[in-house]
């Protein structure tokens, strides 16, 4: 019988865990305004990058800077009032200590003087109150993002705090959220104890280099609807690679396996009795052997991982098993190797 042949081999394999993950921005800032007024500029464009302390919006500042100078200038009436009632205090203080003036008219003018204390005090805090909403008038970026859609352009007014300006989000750096089945924490939290776990987040249409980051979070529960617990790798994502609201095929790795057995996954057959290949001897018949392949996360470019029942070395059919049975002599083809296809000699995994 015709078939295809491939030699097994011995490699070091990661073991991986793959899933679709969604791209979350790190932070995010929905600008509003702490005051009511008029925006008479717009210091950015929508899109652009802005960094902590940028100036986004001026508000006009004629209205709360009249509040200021009238808080002030309250201030400054009070103040006046207050030293000379201290005055009159102190006088009928002397007084009463002379037992000329009433006790009457002792506590008129020590209660009058307090008043004029606590007016005081009033005024300056109406002053830091009136500083404070001037200081509103310029609204500033709290965070290194990029700006999205401008909600309301200049000439309006605004309401604070409902309405919404902009949203910023900061992507450097940004998470990647994803979920895997319960089965699997075990092992991520162990191995997550000894090491940060490498993460790759495959990009729809960009195939190559994909962006690489490490998980920073475990979720603490267990979503008991689906069994999946989520999960969240951070990248630096300094070329913009990912971007909020993405869509990507993430790829944790656990760990590697050192030179392991790899066989090409089309040599797996199954049957009733379990997974087995067909091996061929050195006289030309095949030998139908049973295997146990490693099922976590090994199938990577089309290679499977055997624990036992295949040596590396060894000759396994990878097409034509339909047709064989223990004993069938073959005549043996090897796999085509065309560029792109690994030693295995499996063309390997192609992106949706």
């Amino acid at each position: 019988m015709p078939v295809v042949v491939a030699q097994a081999e011995a490699k070091d394999v990661p073991v991986e865990l793959r899933n679709i993950g969604n791209v979350e921005a790190y932070s995010t800032v929905t600008v509003r305004s702490q005051i009511t007024g008029q925006i008479i500029k717009v210091h950015f464009r929508e899109g652009q990058d802005v960094k902590t302390g940028d100036l986004l919006f001026t508000i006009d500042p004629r209205p709360a800077e009249g509040m200021l100078l009238h808080a002030q200038a309250d201030l400054k009436r009070d103040e006046a009032q207050l030293v000379s009632a201290r005055l009159e205090f102190q006088r009928e203080q002397k007084l009463l200590e002379s037992s000329i003036a009433s006790r009457d008219d002792y506590d008129k003018a020590e209660a009058a003087f307090h008043a004029l204390e606590a007016t005081v005090l009033a005024d300056q805090s109406a002053i830091s109150n009136a500083a404070l909403n001037v200081e509103f008038t310029a609204i500033r970026s709290l965070i290194d993002g990029r700006t999205g859609n401008l909600a309301v352009k200049e000439g309006n007014i605004v309401k604070a705090p409902d309405d919404a300006l902009v949203t910023i989000n900061q992507v450097h750096p940004i998470y990647v959220t994803f979920s895997v089945p319960e089965q699997d924490l075990p092992a991520i939290r162990r191995r997550m104890q000894q090491a940060a776990l490498p993460v790759e987040a495959q990009v729809s249409g960009e195939p190559d280099d994909p962006p690489r980051g490490h998980l920073s979070f475990i979720d603490n529960a267990v979503d008991a609807t689906t069994g999946r617990i989520k999960l969240k790798a951070t990248f630096p994502n300094t070329d913009n690679a990912l971007w909020p609201g993405q869509f990507v095929q993430t790829t944790l790795v656990l760990s590697n396996l050192a030179q392991a057995t790899v066989v090409p996954s089309q040599a797996v057959q199954s049957s009733q009795s379990g997974e087995f290949v067909f091996v061929v001897k050195a006289d030309a018949t095949v030998q139908k052997r049973p295997v146990r392949p490693v099922a976590l996360g090994l199938s990577r470019s089309g290679v499977a991982v055997i624990q036992s029942g295949v040596s590396p070395g060894e000759t396994v059919v990878i097409d034509g098993q339909l047709r064989l049975a223990e004993g069938s002599k073959v005549t043996a083809q090897n796999a085509p190797s065309p560029a792109g296809v690994d030693s295995a000699g499996t063309q390997p995994e192609k992106t949706p």
